[in-house]
């Protein structure tokens, strides 16, 4: 169906005018397609439409079958594609190429109107970047070259559900809570550390439960977990996301993208 860049944008118009065409600006039902531009032209007042704008291929110079091709590999694997698959699949000369088509495509499949996290909720904070000289310790942040994130999970028994995963300024009380109020429903039973951030929860609306994590070394001697998602068989997203090796292996410009 899709194997030339005209028969892409063919589906692309029928999407974008499902009644047939008519110009944005004097309403006139006629019109030409300009195939190299990928815009169609009124035949009256020669005013031309692109069928990228507005949309995540909006001004994009990679061809509209890569597009299509990597829409169809995402929806059509249960396991996830990464971008590095992608880019062996594609047959793209670039890894950044194939991150950028994966990011997008995962942008626009986000529902703005999804049901926010709810019921029991782990929250945490933690910066992702490399290793750098100099600083003393992971608490260190003046000086760290690192993105800033909090993530939400939430409890399903001893399973985890939904993540909500956000690139933050700071740690202060006034974030925390912002990104608390966007995607965690009032009344959810939040779990949280000791971060002072956090002590405004109560007033926002939230249950709020402050634990204190054990060291490793406690950990190993005995001590039970302060985190309630550690007690399902596998690892918790926040988990996963807040363990050192992850950190050190993303990066803050692919984080970015």
């Amino acid at each position: 169906m899709f194997a030339a860049d005209a028969a892409c944008q063919k589906y692309l118009a029928e999407c974008h005018w499902p009644d047939g065409f008519m110009c944005p600006r004097c309403r006139y039902r006629s019109s030409y397609e300009i195939v190299k531009a990928r815009r169609w032209q009124c035949t009256r007042c020669r005013y031309q439409v692109s069928l990228t704008a507005g949309t995540i291929l909006h001004n994009t110079k990679t061809p509209l079958t890569v597009w299509f091709w990597a829409a169809y590999l995402m929806t059509t694997d249960k396991r996830g594609v990464s971008a590095l698959l992608l880019e062996r699949q594609l047959g793209v000369r670039r890894y950044e190429t194939a991150w950028m088509l994966l990011h997008k495509l995962r942008q626009a499949m986000v529902n703005v109107a999804r049901e926010r996290l709810h019921g029991e909720v782990e929250v945490d904070e933690a910066w992702i970047g490399g290793a750098q000289a100099g600083l003393r310790g992971s608490r260190q942040l003046r000086g760290r070259k690192a993105a800033l994130i909090v993530v939400a999970v939430e409890k399903r028994g001893r399973a985890t559900g939904r993540a909500r995963m956000a690139v933050i300024p700071d740690f202060r009380s006034g974030t925390l809570i912002a990104f608390l109020r966007q995607n965690v429903a009032p009344g959810s039973l939040v779990y949280t550390d000791a971060l002072n951030s956090f002590a405004g929860l109560e007033e926002a609306g939230f249950r709020h439960v402050s634990r204190i994590q054990p060291t490793r070394a406690e950990l190993h001697r005995g001590a039970k977990s302060a985190v309630p998602l550690s007690f399902a068989p596998r690892w918790s997203h926040s988990q996963l996301i807040m363990s050192t090796r992850f950190k050190k292996a993303m990066s803050r410009r692919r984080l970015g993208w």
